[in-house]
């Protein structure tokens, strides 16, 4: 029988949820990949017959624990996820058989040098650009890591489990869509603190077919809904688009808040948001080629030159009739730190506001931040 960490009883309910529901699946026998970033190709985890579990990374809590090994002027999400390792407070890390990472900024890749401590952890190596060369380099990451899992599962992952695979995520990614491009409509049906927490924990619910059955479920009631009861009745609330760095951490501090004062944030530009479910894996093309050219697309600050980051965001402004945008940028994340320059001259290209907000993930600059908010909303108001 699988054992439950030694103070699994001091654990708030939600965790030891997690815990017993992984409990679960491992002594049915599943096979568990921990993962960090949407850059991992998970097909390939499902080809392998493996869930790919995102690992935990969005709390204070484990912090202090981390910075035991690493520096405290580090991001606050790669302190927490190494946190929750040490500390065994995360249930997908602890029943997780392998951590797969990948190279996406410098503090990231030298984190998982101690995790390898702690648990086997296999990085992929991500190029930092788009073209023929980091495409073939990317390809071939790609069959190294399938190659991995066959070694490390002793198993074989033919090209049908991959393009089986690769239908049903794409499956997911066009419900995913749907369910956040309802932010599209005025007024807005659904908040996005709903839209991110909900997003969140559906990728907690391993049944990739029960998935897409309740985010569709969700998407019709709320379509409904609004059909029935404001369809026609524009709202003159502000429209929010939200940007920059994985969200979840602050969402509390800076999604919650500015919808509390009267706006409606409708879009995400994030890791969790639309970046990486608005192009699907190519089904006609060889799928090592396929993989490598979705994956490599997606529109994150790791890339150099990112200029797609820039017309997607503009064309978010004027898909969801956003108001302004709003930049989250988690304390020493440099590459998205540095291309606020690039975002803030796009958003004010499209003649609408742009607000920066650095932060980490304590409440001591929620008053802060608050009253940053306020003032944005001013401006809405006239």
């Amino acid at each position: 029988m699988m054992k439950l960490p030694e103070n699994f009883v001091t654990y708030d309910e939600a965790r030891k949820a997690g815990f017993i529901k992984m409990k679960e699946l491992k002594e049915q026998g599943a096979r568990v990949a921990g993962i960090f970033c949407s850059f991992v190709p998970v097909e390939i985890l499902m080809a392998a017959g493996a869930v790919s579990a995102s690992l935990c990374a969005s709390s204070e809590q484990p912090i202090t624990a981390a910075e035991t090994k690493l520096p405290r002027n580090l991001c606050p999400l790669i302190k927490a996820s190494y946190g929750f390792a040490l500390t065994d407070t995360c249930p997908y890390f602890y029943f997780a058989d392998l951590i797969v990472g990948e190279t996406t900024c410098d503090g990231k890749t030298k984190m998982f040098e101690l995790m390898n401590e702690l648990k086997e952890t296999y990085v992929m190596q991500l190029p930092s650009g788009r073209n023929e060369r980091a495409l073939k380099a990317w390809k071939e990451e790609i069959i190294a890591l399938k190659e991995k899992l066959e070694d490390f599962y002793g198993i074989e992952i033919t090209e049908e489990d991959i393009r089986q695979a690769i239908r049903i995520k794409n499956r997911e990614r066009r419900s995913m869509l749907r369910f956040m491009e309802l932010g599209k409509l005025n007024p807005a049906p659904i908040s996005g603190y709903e839209i991110g927490t909900r997003a969140d924990s559906l990728a907690f619910n391993f049944d990739m077919e029960e998935r897409i059955r309740l985010v569709d479920e969700r998407t019709e009631e709320v379509l409904r809904d609004w059909e029935e009861n404001y369809k026609g009745k524009p709202s003159d609330r502000p429209r929010i688009l939200v940007t920059g760095c994985p969200n979840a951490g602050v969402r509390d501090k800076i999604i919650k808040t500015v919808e509390e004062m009267g706006a409606d944030v409708v879009a995400f530009d994030s890791c969790s948001g639309t970046r990486e479910k608005v192009e699907l894996v190519d089904e006609n093309l060889p799928v090592f080629d396929a993989l490598a050219k979705k994956y490599l697309n997606i529109n994150c600050s790791v890339m150099s030159p990112n200029t797609s980051r820039m017309g997607y965001i503009k064309d978010m402004i004027r898909d969801y009739q956003a108001d302004a945008v709003i930049e989250i940028i988690l304390q020493s994340c440099h590459t998205y730190n540095i291309e606020v320059h690039f975002v803030k001259r796009a958003v004010e290209e499209e003649n609408i506001p742009y607000l920066m907000l650095e932060t980490d993930y304590s409440r001591s600059d929620q008053g802060q931040i608050a009253t940053r908010l306020e003032a944005l909303l001013e401006t809405l108001h006239g």
